[in-house]
């Protein structure tokens, strides 16, 4: 993750957009996200589904790159860890989410423990 993070500092530096505001970033964050909805609106296709759709594949693949680039770009300029905050959010979620409580539930679809676990958190002020 860290040679991803230098390639990306040195792309914006190369450029002159190493003073980029993180509004900003977070912005581009944002729309870029909605470009990767858009590739699914109207449309249902189960996991199966779109990956055979090779097409879909690729426009899913070119968005997901630009999301992922804008989110590089905040923390290199940052200088947050990214591997750190994806494996800290990881364990909050593990701890929120656990594993074996989630594979065993009575509702298949999950949604409702899954909301029920979300507005508790929310209600006691955490994340």
């Amino acid at each position: 993750m860290k040679d991803l993070e230098v390639t990306i500092l040195q792309y914006l530096k190369d450029r002159r957009w190493d003073k980029l505001k993180p509004a900003d970033i977070a912005k581009s964050i944002s729309i870029e996200a909605s470009e990767l909805l858009e590739i699914f609106q109207w449309s249902d296709q189960s996991l199966a589904q779109v990956k055979k759709d090779a097409e879909k594949i690729y426009l899913i693949k070119k968005e997901l790159a630009d999301v992922m680039i804008c989110c590089l770009e905040m923390t290199s300029l940052l200088g947050i860890d990214t591997r750190q905050i994806i494996l800290d959010k990881l364990a909050m979620i593990d701890k929120k989410y656990p594993a074996k409580l989630m594979r065993d539930r009575k509702d298949k679809a999950g949604h409702g423990l899954y909301l029920e676990i979300k507005k508790e958190y929310r209600r006691k002020g955490k994340n």
